[in-house]
């Protein structure tokens, strides 16, 4: 069988459970989980922002920021699919996700390259 990155010239790089990749997800906390009260929706973002300072810690996490007032916002992540799945699953159910994967100068380069001939 022909390892699929020698077919088409992709670099590999691999890290404990596979291919990593990087990713730009956008995040929204579900407004019917964040509480009424002031102090404890204010301990709940502490919670929130410690397990956010961990994540950048461990090095899955490479950017994260809030939009003003909203309620959401974006991070960038690293890592294979699996380490990917396991950071997401901790915010559940208390933080949607929508997530893209994000295509580096030399990956888009390799694109126009094989379609270039």
């Amino acid at each position: 069988m022909v390892e699929l990155s020698l077919l088409f010239n992709f670099p590999k790089i691999y890290r404990e459970e596979g291919i990593m990749a990087k990713y730009h997800l956008y995040w929204k906390l579900d407004e019917s989980r964040v509480p009424v009260e002031a102090k404890e929706r204010g301990g709940s973002w502490g919670l929130f922002m410690a397990m956010i300072k961990q994540d950048m810690e461990r090095g899955v996490l490479k950017d994260w920021g809030a939009f003003t007032s909203e309620g959401e916002g974006y991070c960038i992540v690293e890592g294979t699919n699996v380490e990917i799945m396991k950071m997401t699953e901790q915010y559940v159910p208390y933080v949607l996700f929508e997530t893209k994967p994000v295509s580096s100068v030399e990956e888009v380069n390799e694109l126009i390259a094989h379609l270039s001939g």
